[in-house]
């Protein structure tokens, strides 16, 4: 061992729930509200794991139910890609976002104290302001990577600007 600390991130779930429209894909994301991370802020519906006993398919799931009231079984569940993440303020944390295409229900915004908004956009479309993090993981994951690196710096917004993206790809074997 090195004689460093130990990595102790948060792990988190994210849907991309796609669907065909009128123009091509369209995902889902809701705004976030309250006293919460990056209120106002558009993002994936996403959470965290509840802890050891919990694996994160089984996390998206049940976030997915609580936040938008879809139904989604976990054979509908694909990997899509895993990003490690550093926000602004120095903390880190690593987000595995999943395609789910097949759902029941229609989604609607479930948790009204951390969410004011909710609507399915285009992937060329995507609203403002966007927590820079969730547009990692949606650019990463149209650009067909498995994995991605989205560590920002001390001063950078949480916010999406394309003048400070600092999404890097990594890339696959083959």
């Amino acid at each position: 061992m090195s004689g460093t600390v130990r990595h102790t991130e948060p792990l988190d779930v994210h849907l991309l729930a796609i669907r065909d429209g009128d123009n091509g894909g369209e995902v889902l994301l809701s705004r976030r509200a309250g006293a919460v991370y990056a209120q106002g802020h558009w993002h994936l519906p996403s959470g965290h794991l509840d802890g050891p006993h919990e694996d994160v398919v089984t996390a998206l799931v049940r976030e997915t139910r609580e936040e938008t009231g879809l139904l989604v079984d976990p054979a509908d569940v694909h990997a899509a890609v895993t990003v490690h993440h550093r926000s602004p303020g120095g903390g880190a944390r690593v987000g595995f976002f999943f395609e789910v295409r097949r759902w029941s229900g229609v989604p609607r915004v479930m948790e009204r104290e951390v969410c004011d908004g909710m609507g399915w956009f285009a992937f060329d479309a995507m609203p403002e302001p966007m927590v820079a993090y969730c547009r990692a993981g949606i650019d990463a994951y149209r650009a067909g990577a498995r994995v991605a690196v989205h560590f920002q710096e001390p001063g950078d917004l949480i916010g999406y600007d394309p003048k400070m993206d600092r999404v890097r790809l990594v890339p696959g074997t083959g």
